[in-house]
């Protein structure tokens, strides 16, 4: 991979989000954000260590604000 195909897909990684900031833009408990994830609304991706991250783009979709500038 060139050092230009590097930066670019480094740029277009999306940030991971931890189920109290996703409970938070939503305004519920973090425990809701887990359930929504193990019914299918919403994606979770799993640490390491097995925690739950959420892809930031996908959550403003689902809230309406679509991608942050």
């Amino acid at each position: 991979m060139s050092r230009t195909a590097r930066f670019v897909a480094s740029q277009t990684v999306d940030r991971l989000l931890t189920p109290g900031e996703v409970a938070a833009l939503f305004r519920v408990d973090p425990k809701t954000v887990t359930r929504w994830a193990k019914a299918g609304k919403l994606t979770s991706v799993r640490t390491l260590g097995g925690h739950r991250r959420y892809r930031e783009a996908e959550v403003r979709d689902l809230l309406g604000g679509g991608p942050r500038a």
